[in-house]
């Protein structure tokens, strides 16, 4: 029990000397990556750029009392920090401090929910969102996000509000773009992009970081209208509860619940991709413990929301980290940056930070994923657009929730109208499938055979009835009985039951008898508490689709000792 909820419990008895060090020199990889990544991520949240790096000194350090992912990284993500950017800016009417304080609260208010959702067992909250919308929505991310770090890669102002109006600021701007910006912003990009495919999993970034401060610290490129990352307050956050408002409250809560969902997704993602490489376990329950202690922590430290990550965990996996030991060095080497070195960064170029970004979130737009959504399922494909084209025209928040909204709506359509597959016989066997797949199968003369590819349920019970009765009216030959394979229905409910009951009187009345095989044991219960089985018979688990089908030639009544 307690190593549950303590994970070091678990590896700290297999530790060793030769992890230590490993693990001690994957944090100091991690802290020189996380470093400029949170600046650019914190500048991204509308935040001082030291909000983001106490993320990471803060969220780490208790990830890895609590988590399950030995490799996994926990900070600031792009997703997030843009999500908090462009929901609290119409909340802090533009004052700093409380910028700050309702990011803080948003953290807290989200460590709450994932406690609540560890106490009630909600970890399969990981399903809400489906795999088309986050597809959907990180291309509509990325796109955003460029569009306001463009600006300060052309060395303009920019500025706007949405999609469009970002759009149209920035190309009324581009007459007014500065070469020199645009050059050493372009030269950055590329150099990013080359050291993260030649030299994967090493600190490129706080290389090119220091190279840049170098540069501009050392010629005149500092009088060519560079804009700076200016000064970082020195020393540790101090650690304080956020300022609390009833009314706060309620304003953040559609924002911390959808951090809360985009985070623990993330996350367990991230995790479970890294723990499939080692051989790994995943406690996606006591992920959503971590999650709450890591923001909670993060909320207290000024930071805003964390969640774990697959770039920065990739950089700390390649870096050789064996436990979640690594985020307490990464941590500690982020403390001594802050105690020591944050002077060094004054002159740091917002363009270069501008930089970090639009590489880090090439790989958020999937086109590989559209493609195969495309090819796939149109319907997960249109899920993928709407997420994608809400995100830009609504924004992040409301585009997120007009996705799943749209997601459930196009299952709930899926659900309405199953599939029904009308059944022959597979020549040889005694086996029966769809003879609209494979028209080869054998019919059985004077028998229809079906099976529902869905749960039988209020709202799709006529639309599975009109399916029969037209399949009939079109039927040639003289139909003498119907079975219906109830194999693939796992459920069924009392509406459902009752249109069995309505169909079974219809083809009564016509002559034309029904039988049920091998439905399953909720519905057989169902059935027998509605008091329709002793209209269709006794229905037996004991009786197969060809068991009925052999027999129906032989009078019906002799039929019922299939059933005893």
């Amino acid at each position: 029990m307690l190593d549950s909820l303590f994970p070091p419990l678990k590896w700290i008895k297999e530790y060793s000397a030769k992890k230590l060090s490993q693990d001690a020199f994957a944090g100091v990889t991690l802290a020189a990556y996380a470093i400029p990544v949170s600046m650019a991520y914190a500048s991204l949240a509308g935040l001082p750029v030291q909000y983001g790096i106490y993320g990471y000194l803060v969220g780490g350090f208790f990830y890895a009392i609590f988590g399950t992912g030995r490799q996994l990284a926990v900070g600031p993500t792009s997703a997030i920090s843009l999500l908090i950017g462009t929901t609290i800016a119409t909340m802090a009417n533009g004052d700093p401090q409380r910028w700050a304080e309702f990011a803080s609260l948003t953290a807290l208010v989200m460590a709450a929910m994932s406690l609540i959702a560890y106490f009630l067992r909600l970890n399969s909250l990981i399903n809400f969102i489906s795999e088309s919308v986050l597809i959907g929505f990180k291309a509509g991310a990325a796109i955003t996000i460029a569009l306001t770090q463009l600006p300060k890669l052309f060395g303009i102002k920019g500025g706007g509000t949405g999609f469009f109006e970002r759009i149209r600021i920035l190309f009324e701007q581009l007459p007014n773009t500065n070469l020199t910006v645009l050059i050493f912003g372009f030269t950055a990009i590329l150099l990013l992009t080359a050291g993260k495919r030649i030299f994967p999993g090493r600190p490129i970034v706080i290389i090119l970081v220091i190279a840049s401060i170098v540069i501009i610290s050392t010629t005149s490129l500092i009088h060519s209208g560079f804009s700076m990352a200016g000064d970082i307050p020195a020393g540790l956050p101090e650690f304080r509860i956020p300022s609390i408002k009833i009314g706060d409250i309620d304003g953040v809560i559609p924002l911390a619940f959808a951090c809360f969902l985009l985070a623990y997704i993330e996350s367990v993602s991230a995790a479970k991709t890294l723990a499939n490489q080692e051989d790994e376990e995943i406690d996606s329950r006591q992920e959503l413990l971590a999650l709450a202690a890591v923001n909670a922590a993060t909320a207290l430290g000024q930071g805003f929301p964390v969640s774990g990550g697959l770039s920065q965990s990739a950089v700390n996996s390649k870096a050789g980290a064996n436990t979640p030991l690594s985020l307490v060095f990464a941590s500690a080497a982020i403390a001594l940056c802050l105690l020591f070195l944050t002077g060094t960064l004054k002159n740091l170029p917002d363009v270069m930070l501008a930089s970090i970004l639009l590489v880090a979130i090439s790989s958020m737009f999937d086109l590989k994923g559209f493609k195969r959504l495309w090819k796939v399922s149109r319907m997960e494909f249109s899920v993928a657009i709407i997420a994608l084209a809400g995100v830009l025209v609504f924004g992040i928040l409301k585009g997120v929730v007009l996705a799943a909204v749209a997601s459930i709506v196009m299952l709930i359509k899926a659900v309405s109208d199953p599939h029904v597959a009308f059944l022959g016989r597979i020549p040889g066997t005694k086996r029966y499938t769809d003879i609209g797949r494979h028209p080869d199968n054998e019919l059985i003369p004077g028998l229809v055979l079906f099976r529902v590819e869905a749960a039988v349920l209020y709202f799709n019970v006529e639309n599975i009835r009109q399916k029969v009765l037209a399949h009939m009216n079109q039927s040639e030959g003289n139909v003498k009985g119907v079975i219906w394979d109830f194999s693939t229905s796992p459920y069924i409910d009392i509406a459902g039951s009752r249109m069995i009951k309505k169909l079974y009187l219809e083809l009564k009345a016509k002559g034309i008898s029904l039988r049920i095989a091998e439905a399953h044991a909720e519905v057989r219960d169902m059935l027998r508490h509605e008091e329709i089985e002793h209209l269709l018979g006794h229905i037996s688990r004991k009786v197969s689709v060809d068991d009925l089908v052999e027999n129906y030639d032989n009078d019906m009544n002799d039929i019922e000792e299939l059933y005893i």
